[in-house]
């Protein structure tokens, strides 16, 4: 008899736990924990032959992503975020003309962009140049659009 008590008091208990448990996770009484402190800054960059970001066709494409830690496909994704903080999100602060980088007149335009978020405020940004020269010596000097 008190084997019996014992598996029963046992098997009562598991199961009012159980039930416990399931009644928390369903009726949402517990409680999550923030996943980060940051406001998120995720972008995706291109660079395609064209006139516009809806008509160019897609040469190169990275991800950024600048928190709560530097990543993403870009290949200097630290040198990048702190690029992109130093312009508070501007991308057209990051295109300098390099004085000594002469281009010929061509017209074979190419256009980068920028799209996503930036300390959690949408943002999306193109510029189109008249030949990669031209692109080139825009951003050379930029390590956010230097991919």
């Amino acid at each position: 008899m008190r084997y019996f008590r014992a598996v029963g008091a046992t098997a009562l208990a598991t199961a009012t736990g159980l039930t416990l448990l399931g009644t928390a996770i369903a009726g949402g009484t517990a409680e999550a924990a923030p996943t980060s402190l940051y406001a998120p800054s995720a972008l995706v960059l291109t660079v395609g032959e064209g006139e516009s970001a809806e008509t160019a066709t897609v040469l190169r494409a990275v991800t950024l992503t600048c928190a709560p830690t530097p990543g993403g496909t870009h290949p200097d994704p630290v040198a990048a975020c702190a690029e992109l903080a130093d312009a508070d999100g501007d991308f057209g602060r990051l295109t300098a003309l390099a004085a000594d980088r002469p281009c010929t007149r061509e017209w074979d335009p190419v256009t980068v962009t920028g799209d996503g978020v930036w300390q959690g405020r949408r943002v999306s940004w193109q510029a189109t140049y008249g030949n990669p020269c031209e692109l080139r010596a825009r951003t050379a000097e930029s390590a956010t659009l230097g991919f």
